[in-house]
């Protein structure tokens, strides 16, 4: 009977076309990822501390990432389930940091007030947490003496012990992976030693709040873009952290992805996906000519998804000559012009449905207007506002770019785990209306770059945003200390525009990073490039799954040409260098 049956499946299976045979394969492949998903989920969570920040990391990664995978992830950027319990957890190590003489300096103990309950510190505290993570959690609290709003940061007891148990645990597969021949013993350590001391730096509290404190001083200079960009960093205060407890002011607002997100879902954007299908959307919308198609109800379909823009009647009437051009340029055209002609097109459907609604309600006490109209209407006024906030989400973007730029190459000191958790859309909770302002929080994996390191990244920035060869990228490369194999120009030419400029359609195409590994292979990465690398990599993972794709490199031009002229003279480059560019 088996054989009958392993028989009639074989015959089955020579009777598949290729194409039914790839969707077989492709069904079966997402039933995998849906059933092990939830499982690498809870396995994190179980494990806590450093595989927490992994499943952080990879929510927003350029790399393609299973969307199954992607939306479990996304949920530990900031409400990580199974928070610590505030009476049995929370509440005692409050108690102990700020009225027991906590873990932080001598000088902060004497500043610490010496209370007998929290109660006399604070006017009210919320005991479920507004943002849980890898090693601590947060809480909102009011103050009882000058009645300010503030987050309180406290550290899990057991992350002392924990976070370097996981960081060595990831050194001896290392250790094993070298053994193998797997990867480079020199390169391997050095990463491993970055990553270590990266880490490492989140438990450390004291140094958190000096951070932070160090990060808001800057934000405050007429100069920076905080202020003209409409970005704000909490303030410290300052006798009320301990090496375990940081107290600040409260940010009111939502976590920046899911305002986002909120905004670009109602156009009918699907952006829950990972950024290969965003890119495939993309191409598949603006290439069969379906940015927008009207059907016949009326009803305006924004990429398979619909939003009407209109209560009355019209006939789609598209030709086979558009689609096949439309297709023809699809192929052609760049990930960056996909993404721009399909959110005008939506665009345009957005401010489109605002004045019909506008219109109708004008008009509602005439009584030409039919009652269908109206109701309508009601249900889509809110269209106005999101179409006066649309232009927001690009700005957004643009500004974290021109803020993170400035942090890297002008002040040298940033946050190098720049994920969507650790940004907030600060709203005018008196005025909703008021366009948002950006908050910068979480700066426990702050990284500093010395001013010779900042003009060397400076220079390999400039190279690539002002598309210079291969042989000068490579250079800019070589200077700043990577090795490879080989040390092929076009490799690092190559690596240096795929890491710092903009996305292009080749970077879906698996045989295109084989070809270029197959080339050469990096041997030691420099650890000051290292950590500019993964903040540049977060911040296009989130644009481009906002359906954004800008050049690194371009966004952060004018920061690296003012550090080379700040400072270029003390180093390699001249003046006369910078005059050239």
């Amino acid at each position: 009977a088996n054989a009958n049956a392993n028989a009639n499946n074989n015959t089955q299976q020579q009777t598949l076309s290729e194409e039914e045979r790839k969707e077989q394969k492709k069904q079966l492949i997402k039933e995998l990822h849906e059933r092990n998903a939830p499982k690498i989920y809870n396995v994190m969570l179980q494990l806590g501390g450093l595989y927490i920040k992994l499943g952080q990391v990879l929510s927003v990664t350029a790399l393609p990432i299973p969307d199954q995978y992607r939306e479990y992830f996304r949920t530990l950027q900031s409400n990580v389930p199974g928070s610590s319990d505030f009476h049995e957890v929370v509440k005692p190590t409050l108690e102990r940091e700020l009225l027991g003489g906590g873990s932080g300096s001598g000088a902060q103990q004497q500043q610490q007030p010496q209370q007998r309950s929290l109660e006399e510190l604070f006017e009210s505290i919320d005991e479920l947490p507004c943002g849980a993570a890898s090693i601590g959690q947060a809480h909102r609290a009011t103050l009882r003496d000058t009645k300010e709003e503030v987050i309180v940061k406290v550290q899990y007891p057991d992350a002392k012990w924990q976070v370097p148990a996981d960081i060595e645990c990831v050194g001896q597969f290392l250790r094993l992976c070298v053994h193998f021949g797997l990867v480079d013993e020199t390169a391997s350590r050095l990463s491993y030693e970055e990553f270590a001391r990266q880490f490492l730096a989140e438990l450390d509290y004291d140094q958190e709040k000096e951070n932070l404190k160090e990060v808001y001083a800057s934000s405050l200079h007429p100069n920076a873009p905080y202020l003209r960009r409409g970005v704000v960093v909490p303030r410290v205060f300052e006798g009320m952290c301990t090496g375990r407890v940081i107290t600040m002011t409260y940010l009111p607002g939502p976590k920046f992805e899911e305002e986002a997100r909120e905004q670009l879902a109602l156009l009918g954007i699907d952006t829950k996906r990972g950024m290969r299908a965003v890119v495939q959307e993309a191409h598949h919308d603006h290439g069969n000519g379906n940015a927008t198609n009207t059907t016949t109800n009326g009803n305006v379909v924004v990429g398979n998804n619909e939003l009407a823009m209109s209560p009355s009647s019209t006939e789609n009437a598209s030709s086979s000559w558009k689609d096949t051009l439309s297709r023809t340029a699809g192929n052609r055209i760049s990930v960056d012009a996909m993404f721009s002609i399909v959110r005008f097109a939506r665009r345009v459907v957005l401010w489109s449905t605002a004045a019909t609604v506008r219109s109708i309600r004008a008009a509602s006490f005439l009584p030409i207007v039919p009652s269908e109209w109206i109701v309508w209407a009601e249900e889509r006024q809110n269209a106005i506002l999101r179409a006066e906030r649309w232009g927001w989400t690009e700005e957004a973007v643009a500004t974290l770019l021109d803020v993170h730029g400035y942090q890297i190459l002008n002040q040298g000191c940033f946050n190098a785990d720049p994920h969507p958790g650790n940004i907030l859309v600060v709203q005018d909770e008196n005025n909703p209306s008021k366009q948002p302002k950006i908050g910068l929080i979480d700066y426990g994996q702050v990284k500093r770059l010395t001013t010779e390191e900042r003009v060397k990244i400076a220079n390999l920035i400039l190279s690539i945003a002002d598309k210079e060869s291969d042989e000068a990228i490579a250079n800019n490369f070589r200077i700043l200390g990577i090795k490879t194999k080989t040390d092929s120009t076009k490799f690092l030419a190559e690596f240096g525009r795929l890491m710092f400029g903009s996305f292009e359609a080749k970077h879906l195409d698996h045989s295109w990073h084989r070809e270029l590994h197959e080339r050469d292979r990096v041997l030691y990465f420099p650890n000051e490039l290292s950590m500019v690398y993964r903040t540049a990599l977060l911040l296009r993972g989130l644009a481009m799954s906002l359906q954004f794709n800008p050049s690194v490199g371009e966004a952060w031009r004018h920061h690296a040409l003012e550090t080379i002229r700040l400072h270029g003279a003390a180093t390699a480059t001249t003046r006369e260098d910078l005059k050239t560019r």
